[in-house]
């Protein structure tokens, strides 16, 4: 059974179908000795490497949840810091995470060595809902509320619009964030600009992923 190159990859590397076709038109990837071609099939009596390294696709793609702590950063060279695959078994090792959580956030982080679906919970055209809960260091006051959640504030790399909605039982410090864009630090430098510091940010939902009961440090293959 033959399949395209960068599926191959995809299913091989958890790359995504993008950044598989990026290193065949690099001509990173090879196919029985040949520089690969984009669109090129693949069959299973081929040899296929990438970056010199013979590779074979996963039989099964695996996809899990970790409730990633505050303290640990969201790659694999910690540099000094604690990486989320200190809390991962080695045979989750190879998977790559979808998105980013930064050191002092905590919650919802994907990892999977499937590139289709990694790439439909990356690219924008997808627009994937992301839901967080967060603690500010003073009330949130009507007027930079309606700021962010009708009008968008501006940042270096353009406006930032959150929906937001108040904790039940809470003040008005803690809130639940709704968003469909994955930009750096893009909560936190929104509230940034109005004068406020999120001092907790915990993920609760990726698209149609969500943390439940998950305790922070667990794993779930799902």
């Amino acid at each position: 059974m033959s399949m395209r190159i960068n599926k191959y990859l995809a299913q091989a590397t958890g790359l995504s179908r993008r950044a598989a076709d990026a290193a065949i038109g690099e001509g990173r990837v090879t196919v029985n000795g040949q520089t690969a071609e984009t669109g090129s099939q693949v069959g299973e009596g081929d040899t296929i490497t990438l970056d010199g390294r013979p590779i074979t696709p996963a039989v099964k793609s695996i996809t899990i949840m970790l409730s990633k702590p505050v303290g640990y950063v969201v790659s694999r060279a910690g540099q000094g810091s604690k990486t989320i695959y200190d809390l991962l078994p080695v045979k989750y090792h190879r998977l790559k995470p979808i998105g980013r959580l930064d050191k002092d956030s905590s919650g919802l982080l994907i990892l999977t060595s499937d590139g289709d679906l990694a790439n439909q919970l990356t690219h924008p055209r997808y627009a994937k809902t992301k839901v967080y809960e967060i603690t500010l260091d003073k009330p949130l006051a009507p007027l930079p509320r309606q700021m962010i959640s009708d009008h968008g504030v501006a940042l270096d790399d353009g406006p930032s619009k959150l929906q937001l909605d108040r904790l039940i039982d809470t003040d008005d410090t803690q809130w639940q964030v709704t968003m469909s864009e994955g930009r750096n630090r893009q909560i936190r430098r929104t509230f940034s600009a109005l004068g406020y510091t999120v001092t907790n940010l915990h993920r609760i939902q990726f698209g149609s992923y969500q943390l439940g009961s998950l305790e922070s440090g667990q794993i779930k293959v799902v």
